[in-house]
């Protein structure tokens, strides 16, 4: 599970067994965990799943990953293509 980010008490990290999946980045803050969707071309979040997660923390984390989106967009594709071999 890399890590991309560490910040506000926030890590954002990818799951290596996902492969499957579109691009994506897990979120957690203690007891807090969310999953959000990245539409790279669109520059845009889906929020798969939140757990614990009040509407703050939910407002918080979309902003820190906008703040980062090419940065984690950018280590979504490094991780794929070191996992796998290419680009994903």
């Amino acid at each position: 599970m890399p890590t991309v980010l560490h910040i506000l008490g926030w890590r954002l990290y990818f799951f290596a067994n996902e492969r499957n999946e579109p691009m994506h980045v897990h979120c957690d803050n203690a007891e807090i965990r969310c999953k959000f969707w990245i539409d790279a071309e669109g520059f845009n979040l889906e929020m798969e799943y939140a757990l614990n997660a009040s509407l703050r923390d939910l407002r918080e984390i979309k902003k820190v990953i906008y703040e980062h989106f090419d940065l984690i967009v950018e280590a979504w594709h490094k991780f794929q293509e070191r996992k796998y071999g290419k680009d994903v």
